[in-house]
């Protein structure tokens, strides 16, 4: 007896997925892996930008324009008196003051005001004598129904074009009249506000209540008067309660002193506890950036199965590491060392607080002098020379990273496509190999239908 025809038997489908994940099998494997490279690039280009950026902008803070590392402090003898900071450069000693009067903003009130009908003219808003803006009375009627309320009022004066915020308007409720209020938004005598209404036409309440001696004042306009010394001493007058006589030095005075009491003392030197936070903070910052280019460079250890970082083979990524490192050691004598600042074996910094306190002591200025500014007026130093290259690298138009982003970005593209086109050869071979073993297994049915017809024709069997 014939035996069928069993092996081998074929699934088409099996089959033809198999040899045609075999056919790209190669070319798959290489762009995934391409694709995993470019991908991580993508992300050191970005970790690498978000760190020398947040490094730039502490750097801009911390000397920047008006910034310095060295600090000074002008501490009043009296905190309840006045408030005091000084500049790096500003003279160091200690100042007497006595205060007189503090500067105040002009307050007054107009009351017993109605809805009037009928007004119409311009109303005069001066202050210190002077005419400082008008208001059309017609326009304030803003619901237009003949009477111009107190609310109106007030609202006109605050949206006079002319009025840029000098004075501010609202409106009391005292029963069945109302009191306008105005404030004066800065201090000083010449702020005093009055009112003209010479102008005004038709019966208003406003001209009653601005009438010599109806008119309230519930804060008088005045300049500060500040004594050089003693009571006795020179005096300086002027509208604001911010003072900035001394060179260097701003004093913000906050209560007058009675007649007959003690001057207040202010002492102008060294802050040597914000000196030490600024140098650390730069130490902090710098050592975030090295920390982050260290990893991205790193060889790796294969002993211990560390990974070795995204651009440990980049050369142009292993200069910009070892570049920071040289701009800190700038030619010439001073050293950041002599400050305290010092390398470790890792390349970081530390700072040693007593070392900085003692050469600010001896060269107050001479830190800032060597760490410099990155001022766009007057950039100089390390801090210029750190902000300048790293700019080279993370300038948004002309930069290392953009550069580079873009080059990745047009190979993520090509590797898109090409991703595709492997799609397409595998659905390619899919369909072939598909239709050879289905045609196979076809053929293999018929020849099995076959060897049972001639079994059964010629088959040895006893009957």
């Amino acid at each position: 007896m014939a035996s069928v025809i069993t092996a081998p038997t074929y699934d088409p489908v099996t089959t033809a997925t198999a040899l045609a994940e075999k056919y790209v099998a190669a070319r798959r494997d290489q762009l995934s892996s391409q694709t995993l490279q470019a991908n991580a690039t993508a992300r050191a280009l970005t970790e690498l930008g978000s760190t020398i950026s947040a490094f730039q902008a502490s750097l801009a803070a911390l000397t920047g324009t008006g910034k310095t590392l060295y600090a000074q402090s002008a501490k009043f003898s009296d905190t309840a008196i006045g408030t005091g900071s000084a500049s790096a450069d500003a003279p160091a000693g200690a100042y007497a003051f006595f205060v007189k009067q503090l500067a105040t903003a002009s307050q007054v009130s107009f009351a017993g005001l109605t809805g009037d009908t009928g007004v119409g003219g311009e109303l005069a808003v001066r202050m210190g004598g002077a005419e400082a803006f008008k208001i059309d009375l017609a326009k304030a009627d803003s619901d237009g129904d003949g009477t111009l309320s107190t609310r109106e009022l007030a609202a006109a004066i605050n949206a006079a074009p002319a009025n840029k915020g000098k004075l501010t308007a609202s409106v009391i409720i005292t029963g069945t009249t109302s009191e306008l209020v105005l404030s004066s938004k800065e201090t000083g005598a010449n702020t005093a506000i009055t009112l003209d209404t010479t102008g005004v036409t038709g019966p208003s309440s406003l001209t009653t209540a601005n009438a010599p001696g109806a008119m309230r004042t519930l804060t008088l306009a005045q300049n500060a008067i500040v004594h050089v010394g003693a009571e006795s001493g020179t005096p300086i007058e002027q509208a604001s309660n911010t003072f900035t006589n001394i060179d260097g030095v701003t004093m913000t005075f906050v209560k007058a002193q009675a007649a007959g009491a003690a001057p207040v003392t202010l002492t102008v030197g060294a802050d040597l506890a914000t000196a030490t936070g600024n140098v650390q903070a730069f130490v902090t910052a710098y050592n975030a950036l090295k920390t982050s280019l260290a990893k991205l460079v790193s060889p790796g250890d294969p002993n211990t199965g560390v990974a070795a970082g995204t651009f440990s083979s980049d050369g142009g990524v292993r200069a910009l590491h070892d570049r920071l490192v040289s701009i800190l050691r700038p030619a010439g004598s001073a050293s950041l060392a002599s400050f305290g600042i010092i390398a470790t074996r890792d390349g970081t910094l530390e700072l040693r607080a007593d070392r900085l306190t003692a050469q600010l002591a001896l060269t107050p200025n001479a830190l800032d002098a060597l760490v410099g500014s990155t001022s766009t007026a007057d950039p100089s130093g390390i801090a210029n020379e750190l902000d300048k290259y790293l700019q080279s690298w993370n300038d948004a138009s002309s930069g290392q990273i953009g550069k580079r982003k873009s080059a990745t970005q047009e190979l993520q593209s090509t590797l898109t496509e090409r991703e595709a086109l492997i799609d397409e050869q595998y659905n390619n071979a899919y369909q072939r190999y598909l239709a050879q073993f289905t045609q196979l297994q076809t053929m293999q049915a018929v020849m099995n239908n076959n060897v049972s017809l001639f079994d059964a024709l010629f088959g040895n069997d006893s009957d």
